[in-house]
């Protein structure tokens, strides 16, 4: 080895010492609590930005499962729920939520400001940033309003709806989050929802269900000897593009609610958690499409893509314990719920326009129960505690809210404005102009 070989090779070891000597000086001047602070809120951030995405599949599905006079109304609704909730949620739902719960039944009603002091002070023991927080809480209450605007969609007046979505955002939704994701005293009894089967899903399924029953059917839906009149929604390949939205956005639902991305074992939580979340919905998707060959001799497109979102309202409520297989089979039993209440529905003469009773109420339900057979720290009688109490409270508080906004504004439209449809009756406008007036009749 000549001299200078000798040399580089000493140089090259001292180097190497000091770089590893420079090591804890280097993690001194980025302190992992800092690097943990700025994942945790990275992943609230990216996660709530996908959840916002799913707003804009379920004014997607919903568009194309309503008929073509009544597709702008249906947007319209989606994107000022949007806002609605959002508004509602600083104003009063996330202290209400989350302020002062302390294991009991509400937190605060005050207005949501942040608090960042801490961590700009150095102190980066808080976790996450208290906005991104708020982001990623946020983006969820749209979620519960948009199951009701889906099933009472095609006679419903656009503003007592609207007045709905109001207490629904600020009260009825932040009292249920906060008797478990608040701290309250679901949380103390034991109770289990990861991502909201229940909280979120089954909470917007009970006011959409109350909500069908004192709307009553649209016209024409039911004959006299209850029968079904089919009624078809107008863009099939709309509905299929929003459940595939719905779909991607249901990662940051789920993958969010790990709630850290500070640590290793968080990584490999959220990815569990991304393949489980999948696996549901693929298990829900050929569920469906295979129990609707078998019932009806033909798949179904619309039921099939009702399947894909029960396998993920299925999962919700526990995505991070289950193994794959038995994710998927989670899922397929949301699928073959699906197949099985829609009809149920109809016989009880309950108009679902979009089939989300059925997707998010009985899935939810479904999905909550099925927890403890994956995670041994959960049982099913403190499941059942919770679903039934929140059932109880949305359905109690839903009714008093329709009932009133039905005897002092009204919430069901003329029969002549539901004839016509709403795009024309409420907004004054079409949203398929170049086919005519005459196929806004269909």
């Amino acid at each position: 080895m000549t001299a200078w070989k000798k040399l580089s090779k000493i140089s090259l070891l001292g180097l190497l010492g000091l770089v590893i000597a420079m090591e804890p000086a280097l993690a001194e001047d980025a302190p992992t609590t800092e690097v943990q602070y700025i994942l945790n809120s990275f992943l609230f951030l990216v996660c709530g930005f996908l959840v916002m995405f799913m707003a804009a599949g379920f004014a997607m599905l919903e568009s194309g499962l309503v008929r073509s006079k009544n597709t702008a109304t249906i947007c319209l609704k989606n994107i000022v729920l949007y806002a609605v909730s959002g508004f509602m949620f600083y104003l009063v739902g996330y202290n209400l939520m989350y302020s002062g719960v302390d294991g009991g039944f509400m937190g605060s009603f005050s207005i949501w400001s942040a608090d960042d002091a801490a961590a700009l002070g150095g102190d980066f023991g808080g976790g996450y940033a208290s906005a991104s927080d708020w982001f990623f809480q946020m983006v969820f209450v749209a979620t519960a309003a948009s199951v009701v605007s889906g099933t009472v969609a095609e006679r419903i007046k656009l503003w007592p709806f609207l007045g709905f979505v109001v207490v629904l955002s600020g009260f009825i939704y932040p009292v249920i989050g906060s008797w478990q994701w608040g701290g309250g005293w679901l949380s103390e009894m034991g109770f289990y929802d990861f991502a909201g089967s229940t909280l979120v899903h089954s909470t917007g399924g009970w006011a959409a269900l109350t909500g069908a029953i004192i709307l009553g059917a649209r016209k024409g839906k039911y004959d006299s000897e209850g029968r079904v009149t089919p009624i078809p929604g107008a863009n099939l390949p709309l509905a299929t593009l929003g459940t595939f939205i719905l779909w991607l956005g249901w990662f940051g639902f789920n993958g969010g609610s790990q709630l850290a991305l500070g640590t290793a074992a968080d990584a490999v939580a959220i990815s569990n958690i991304f393949v489980n979340t999948n696996i549901a919905a693929v298990g829900g998707t050929i569920a469906a499409a295979i129990l609707t060959q078998i019932v009806y001799k033909k798949v179904d497109l619309s039921m099939t893509l009702n399947g894909a979102i029960g396998g993920l309202v299925s999962i919700t409520a526990g995505p991070d314990t289950p193994s794959i297989a038995a994710a998927f089979l989670i899922g397929a039993v949301g699928g073959v719920i699906v197949v099985f209440v829609v009809p149920l529905l109809d016989k009880l003469k309950i108009d679902d326009v979009v089939g989300a009773v059925s997707a998010h109420l009985a899935c939810g339900i479904w999905g909550t129960m099925i927890v403890p057979a994956t995670n041994a720290d959960t049982s099913f009688v403190t499941q059942a505690i919770g679903v039934v109490s929140i059932g109880a409270f949305v359905i109690v508080a839903s009714s008093i809210v329709w009932t009133i906004l039905k005897v002092t504004v009204g919430i069901r439209c003329s029969e002549e404005d539901e004839e016509l449809g709403l795009d024309r009756a409420e907004l004054g406008m079409e949203a398929y102009p170049e086919f005519g007036r005459g196929s806004q009749t269909m």
